[in-house]
């Protein structure tokens, strides 16, 4: 489930969220400030609020316009991974460099995908599973423990403080999933529409169903155009209003989704725009999702108020 547009990231460079260093002691164990290297601003946040100040937290991949899918690291870049305390990466082949980078480290590597099922739910097949895990919240809340814990470990001294912000952030994520929870009481069943599967495993907790042909999905994120049939189906669920949203990912656009985007107005059918990483001006994780959340929610009101 991968695209495979060629990169073009020439621009995009490494952004440090906290710019304190790590350093080490003259017979090599560390001391100092541990570090964490995220691949995507989204976990690059999520490490933030575990790290406070007592962590140095840098992402890689931080341009809110750009396809995350489509990057491609510098050498220092891996070199930057290779040398974090810990590293946190999306997984399922989402950030395939950064899974090649900690199997080659000593760095401690925590991988959202691989969490995926922990929480005894059954996802189904490994190999075809949604890889944009950061719209699963009980993964995401488990990569906060797991951000915790291994911080712990790196700097003994302030152990505490790194798994009271782990819990801290757990508490919101429970708030987070109380609004689906909502939102499911509403409008259990409901049928809505993404330009590709971003945000699967939030729509499922939230009782929504993506009525979406599963081959114009595929090809949206293959970055292939989808065949005749499929953009007519599509198009179809929108002009008859058999769904009550279009779920719209900013990230992963191009003449075909945003002939639908047109389409969806144009129908009166709600479209709520979710993105693959942090908006700009928005750095913390609870919010982005909160804000994303509280757009659904009032698109399906919408709708139904119609």
């Amino acid at each position: 489930m991968r695209r495979t547009l060629a990169a073009a990231v020439a621009t995009i460079g490494v952004s440090a969220l906290v710019l304190t260093g790590c350093s080490g002691t003259d017979d090599g164990t560390a001391s100092g400030t541990p570090s964490v290297v995220a691949s995507t601003n989204v976990w690059g946040a999520v490490a933030s609020a575990v790290a406070g100040d007592k962590a140095e937290v840098t992402s890689l991949y931080t341009n809110a316009e750009g396809d995350p899918h489509e990057f491609e690291p510098s050498a220092a870049d891996t070199a930057e991974v290779s040398d974090a305390d810990v590293a946190v990466l999306n997984g399922g082949h989402y950030d395939a460099y950064m899974e090649s980078a900690v199997a080659d480290s000593d760095v401690t590597a925590i991988n959202a995908f691989d969490l995926l099922g922990s929480d005894g739910h059954d996802h189904g097949d490994p190999d075809s599973m949604n890889e944009h895990v950061f719209y699963d919240l009980a993964v995401v809340g488990q990569v906060a423990t797991k951000v915790g814990d291994a911080l712990a470990e790196k700097d003994p001294d302030n152990a505490a403080e790194f798994r009271a912000n782990a819990t801290a952030f757990n508490e919101k994520i429970t708030g987070l999933r109380g609004e689906l929870a909502q939102i499911k009481q509403a409008h259990d069943g409901t049928k809505v529409a993404q330009t590709e599967p971003l945000a699967g495993y939030m729509l499922d907790e939230a009782g929504l169903v993506d009525a979406a042909p599963a081959g114009f999905a595929q090809s949206v994120e293959e970055g292939q155009s989808p065949s005749a049939a499929d953009r007519a189906a599509m198009e179809d669920l929108l002009t008859s209003k058999t769904v009550h949203a279009l779920i719209y990912n900013t990230q992963a656009v191009d003449s075909v989704t945003e002939a639908l985007l047109s389409v969806s107005e144009r129908a009166g059918v709600p479209v709520v725009r979710f993105t693959e990483t942090l908006p700009d001006g928005v750095t913390d994780y609870i919010a982005w999702q909160s804000g994303q959340i509280n757009a659904l929610s009032a698109a399906l009101g919408t709708h139904a108020a119609h």
